[in-house]
């Protein structure tokens, strides 16, 4: 009988045998070919690295906690359009197909000060 990890197959055909429970006295017979097997205890492997094992740049530059900003969290493109709440030059804008693939997308955009405005395309 084999065992991989705790599957246990059968020593002349392969076939996974039911059962298992680790006890060598029991008796597992194989229900594709007949072989009678000994039960083993099964064996569990466990592996375990440090993280200093596997060095890597990305792990050094970040820490335990991280501080986020408001310009951080922000996901938005920007544009050069004029705000006409409060003259900004600058807008957030966001692109998303909210109707069928055959007609244009919808696009948001948003000011600092709040302002909201919405354009089909």
């Amino acid at each position: 009988m084999s065992t991989i990890g705790s599957l246990v197959f059968c020593t002349d055909c392969g076939s996974l045998l039911d059962g298992s429970v680790g006890d060598p006295t029991r008796i597992l017979v194989c229900d594709v070919c007949g072989t009678r097997n000994k039960d083993t205890v099964p064996q569990t492997i466990i592996s375990e690295s440090k993280p200093s094992a596997f060095p890597s740049t990305l792990r050094a530059k970040r820490s335990a906690i991280q501080t986020l900003t408001a310009a951080d969290r922000r996901t938005q493109a920007t544009i050069e359009k004029t705000c006409p709440k409060c003259a900004r030059k600058e807008m957030y804008f966001t692109e998303v197909q909210l109707r069928s693939a055959d007609e244009g997308s919808t696009i948001f955009y948003t000011c600092i000060c709040g302002y909201k405005e919405t354009t089909n395309n």
